[in-house]
């Protein structure tokens, strides 16, 4: 039974859909169709020249009035076994349209990728479905476009009708007979007109974009060199200005270290000329301690000739290497040098906090004015705008490295 039925599966196919059957009724004539899709045919039928008359799309034969459809329950069986046949006999259904494509409505399990999109039909279909549907449909015009999904976007929600017509006034896509209501006497046009329209503005758009772009790119650029420039210059100032603060460091370094050497020469030669007679006063008090000692001896002795005859020598005078009355001066106190030294300090801090505070603030105004864009104006309403005072005053000492842009 199940290979009847497989054999012959093309009697349970749609001519309409070229599907498996839906719901199947049988027509007067005998042939099958999905009801859904033998109503949707002869809805359209009603729209034509003749209506009230309808046929079948196979043969062709007429039937007034409109024929009652009833579900073929025998059919619907025959169908649903072919269905669960064809479930256990072929692989998982996969999916040939990629992400983003559009999926044709009328493939069965494996859905291919739609080709093609009918307004009328409100279906999409891969290549060998829209053939089918032409030759389903001969000599009608139905509005075929390249597959696009949400059809039912497409459609007027009060009327059912395909949107052709673009309302400039309310900025919107709308049928025929809503011209003749709620926007009777607007401004309209056909789709086809306004995306003509369109297209040429956004042509118009899109010359002035690269435009842009191009004039955007090189003002990068120079931007980009811009900030190269400022860096490199930065760099350069702070070399400089590290060598320059350097020099005066080690000249008062200089200054320091003279006014040490000075100190240090002259200690070293008083000590030296002091330490001479440091040496000759040692000695010639260790002589006179050493007699004292003697006349002490002597001054205990009892023998009359060993006193006389040593007392001459021991109470002569020594021979002294040493001036007498030797007078020693008060004022070899180095304050004096450290007194200068601290007026020099103060002197000097006075005339750097000067010159600084002068210098600084004209360095203060050179750096702060060093920009690479003095002025921002866009004529994009979007982006911010920062417009310059004409009657602000510039600093004096404008720095070299500027790059100022201006708007075209």
């Amino acid at each position: 039974m199940a290979e009847a039925m497989s054999n012959n599966e093309d009697l349970l196919m749609c001519p309409i859909c070229l599907d498996l059957l839906k719901d199947p009724v049988t027509l007067h004539c005998g042939h099958n169709y999905c009801i859904s899709c033998i109503k949707g045919c002869w809805d359209q039928e009603d729209q034509k020249v003749r209506p009230g008359v309808y046929s079948c799309p196979q043969c062709r034969q007429t039937f007034t009035p409109r024929p009652v459809l009833n579900k073929n329950n025998v059919v619907a069986e025959l169908v649903e076994q072919l269905r669960k046949t064809r479930i256990q006999a072929a692989p998982p259904a996969l999916s040939t349209a990629g992400p983003g494509d559009v999926e044709c409505d009328i493939c069965a399990g494996r859905k291919l990728k739609a080709a093609k999109s009918c307004l009328d039909c409100l279906l999409s279909y891969c290549e060998t479905h829209f053939k089918a549907h032409n030759e389903l449909h001969p000599g009608r015009n139905h509005s075929v476009i390249d597959a696009t999904g949400q059809l039912q976007e497409r459609i007027c929600s009060r009327h059912k009708k395909v949107f052709e017509i673009f309302c400039r006034t309310d900025q919107s896509f709308i049928c025929y007979p809503c011209t003749m209501d709620e926007h009777k006497g607007h401004d309209t046009v056909t789709a086809a007109a306004e995306w003509e329209n369109k297209q040429k503005q956004l042509g118009q758009t899109q010359r002035r974009f690269q435009q842009r772009i191009q004039e955007r790119e090189k003002e990068l650029q120079e931007l980009r060199k811009a900030v190269e420039t400022l860096k490199s210059s930065a760099q350069t100032a702070v070399e400089d200005s590290e060598r320059i603060f350097t020099e005066m460091i080690r000249s008062i370094e200089r200054r320091r270290s003279e006014v040490t050497e000075l100190i240090r020469v002259q200690e070293k030669a008083e000590v030296s000329r002091v330490e001479g007679l440091l040496k000759r006063l040692e000695q010639e008090i260790a002589e006179l301690k050493r007699r004292d000692a003697e006349l002490e001896q002597l001054s205990h002795t009892e023998d009359h000739i060993h006193f006389l005859k040593n007392v001459v020598s021991v109470t002569g005078a020594p021979c002294s290497t040493v001036l007498a009355n030797m007078t020693f001066s008060q004022s070899f106190s180095f304050e004096a040098v450290k007194e200068s030294v601290s007026a020099v300090k103060v002197q000097l801090e006075e005339k750097l906090d000067g010159i600084f505070k002068q210098e600084v603030d004209k360095i203060s105004a050179a750096v702060a004015h060093i920009q690479i864009i003095q002025s921002l104006e866009y004529t994009d309403s979007k982006l911010p705008v920062r417009r310059t005072n004409s009657k602000e005053k510039l600093p004096p000492n404008m720095s070299d490295v500027q790059v100022v842009f201006l708007n075209q």
